[in-house]
């Protein structure tokens, strides 16, 4: 009888780098053209390609988007050889096709691996999300705290004046409220265009000077932000927010019955998981792909829960002529 063959996190990690940097180089040729499905195409062809190359039994549970919406890498979508451990996939080739297109900040190609069904499968819908760096007891801060009370009890816990907490929030009208009441509390806030997997990563970067990340955004990405934070410490919760039927029904396509349920972390993310990440643009958590006469180089960071390792790799690419 053969055994299942093991999750080994340690000989996957460098395969996964390798997936994500692809993805980053495809999509090199159109940073700043302004063409965001034509980006967006290119990082998804050769994420596929090299996701088919590795020896796992992979389903994408986080994707483009459901099978009739997605003609590649979509939800439920078997990658790989086939031949080794059965995993599960949370991708995202081009995190920022705006930012790609505008040659704007931030842009990265993302994806995560964990063992089969441990991965959230979480509906193409919004989530409202709370995330904060490593170093704090639990449950310091929550979504059923108001903005102003999440402020005042970080920077209780920080052991500083509000007005030295710094939060990161996604630019979106739906967030006008929560922007004002945060803003009388003193506290700093730098709003991001797109990319809220980087603003969640940003709470566990101490380069960053961010302390906080709030608001809504996809619940997919979510799960993504929740396994970089569980390589590098952190504490996130998210609950996901439904505007009509048809996204109720998307949750009970993805076998998720209380819908007012506030997802830990480790709920998101319930067994060890490795995480990676190119910069297709230069960004606060890795520098972009430079382009010279024979090279491109990228930056990828290489994370697993297991160890706590978070890793820089530099990759440089020769131009085929």
């Amino acid at each position: 009888m053969s055994q299942t063959p093991t999750f080994h996190d340690r000989m996957l990690s460098l395969g996964l780098a390798r997936v994500a940097e692809q993805a980053a180089l495809a999509s090199a040729d159109f940073i700043g053209l302004g063409d965001e499905k034509a980006a967006d195409q290119a990082a998804v062809n050769a994420m596929r390609e090299q996701l088919n190359s590795l020896d796992i039994k992979g389903v994408v549970v986080i994707g483009e988007g459901e099978r009739d919406e997605a003609p590649m890498l979509f939800i439920g979508e078997e990658v790989g050889s086939g031949n080794g451990p059965a995993v599960d996939i949370a991708l995202d080739p081009l995190e920022g096709t705006t930012l790609t297109a505008k040659d704007m900040p931030n842009a990265l190609t993302v994806i995560a691996m964990a063992p089969r069904g441990t991965l959230l499968h979480a509906p193409d819908v919004y989530m409202d999300k709370l995330a904060i760096g490593p170093g704090y007891p639990e449950n310091v801060v929550s979504l059923d705290m108001t903005p102003t009370e999440r402020v005042h009890a970080l920077a209780k816990a920080k052991g500083v004046a509000p007005n030295q907490i710094t939060l990161c929030v996604l630019e979106r009208p739906r967030h006008e409220d929560m922007i004002a009441e945060l803003r009388a509390t003193g506290c700093a806030i730098r709003l991001i265009t797109d990319g809220d997997v980087a603003g969640v990563i940003h709470c566990a970067e101490p380069t960053t000077g961010i302390d906080m990340y709030m608001g809504s955004g996809g619940a997919p990405e979510g799960v993504l932000a929740a396994s970089a934070l569980k390589c590098m410490g952190g504490q996130m919760w998210g609950r996901l927010l439904f505007r009509n039927d048809d996204e109720r029904g998307r949750a009970a396509k993805a076998g998720i019955t209380d819908l007012n349920k506030v997802y830990s972390r480790d709920e998101l993310v319930t067994s060890d998981v490795i995480f990676a990440a190119t910069g297709v643009t230069d960004g606060s958590i890795v520098r972009g792909i430079k382009r010279e006469p024979t090279h491109l180089t990228t930056e990828t960071i290489l994370m697993r829960s297991k160890t706590g390792s978070v890793r820089h790799m530099t990759y440089r690419n020769p131009i085929k002529k």
